[in-house]
């Protein structure tokens, strides 16, 4: 049995349950930047370049989850170059400032943080070349340091990205960062079960983990959520989507999960799981 996920594994789009479509739709397009590449009942698909990106499942029956518990901590946005996230970025700055949280230096990228109206967490960000990580023994070198969003502008706003030319380059997924309630109970699903690699720790704090040595697809951390049980139903994260190279990857997926006692969906082109928290994946192919 192949233990590890195929290393072309990359992230697909995410799903989040919401209670005002229109008002998301016209945040998530106008501010983040997004295109909407669907519309269809009471689901908004967006995205860059034909790549979807976020779904907006409209869910006006659930409630927002209790304070403390596991769901989505961010969403991160990966942008091609600098110019585009910096236009993604002046969006923000000037339809909803209110909503930034921060910027940080991660080493490995530039990052911009903010919330979206019903409260999700979001990243935008921009990836250094990978020959600019830095690895030792296995594990990536990350860092929180002071990344000032307005000098970041004056260095990489253009005239043409401020007027919207940068729209139309590609962006995706770059990855899901989820608030759980153990970082033991999210290594032994993510990493044994699933079959990420562990690319970094935080004690029993936080922990990332990633496929085909990327710096990290998925992070789980307990900084708002530690002890926090299965979900319940709520607003917020609906789906995490991956995206696997081939039918032989999906395959040994299934049978890994399936080896380990998760449940699996399989539809013949997907594989829908949970995580301990009640979080839904689903697997497909990219």
């Amino acid at each position: 049995m192949n233990e590890k996920l195929a290393a072309a594994t990359t992230m697909g789009a995410v799903t989040l349950f919401v209670a005002d479509l229109d008002a998301m739709t016209a945040f998530y397009r106008d501010v983040i930047t997004l295109q909407v590449l669907s519309a269809e009942g009471d689901s908004v698909v967006l995205g860059r370049a034909g790549t979807p990106i976020v779904i907006l499942q409209h869910s006006p029956e659930l409630k927002h989850a209790a304070p403390g518990s596991a769901g989505l901590f961010h969403t991160a946005i990966l942008f091609e170059s600098q110019t585009a996230l910096a236009s993604a970025l002046a969006s923000v700055a000037q339809r909803a400032p209110q909503l930034f949280t921060g910027s940080a230096d991660h080493l490995v990228s530039q990052a911009f943080y903010l919330n979206d109206p019903e409260g999700n967490g979001i990243e935008l960000y921009w990836d250094r070349d990978r020959t600019e990580w830095s690895w030792t023994h296995g594990q990536v070198e990350m860092a929180t340091l002071y990344l000032d969003p307005n000098a970041f502008l004056q260095q990489h706003l253009t005239e043409a990205a401020a007027s919207g030319s940068t729209a139309a380059e590609a962006a995706q997924i770059g990855h899901v960062h989820l608030s759980v309630g153990d970082v033991a109970s999210a290594r032994d699903f993510y990493v044994r079960r699933l079959g990420f690699d562990a690319t970094a720790s935080m004690g029993e704090q936080a922990l990332f983990v990633s496929a085909g040595g990327y710096h990290h697809h998925m992070a789980m951390n307990v900084w708002n959520s530690r002890g926090a049980g299965a979900r319940m139903p709520a607003l917020g994260l609906g789906q995490v989507d991956l995206a696997l190279p081939n039918a032989d990857a999906l395959g040994e997926l299934n049978e890994r999960l399936t080896h380990f006692g998760t449940q699996v969906a399989d539809d013949g082109q997907t594989l829908t799981f949970r995580d301990p928290w009640n979080n839904t994946l689903k697997a497909q192919l990219a």
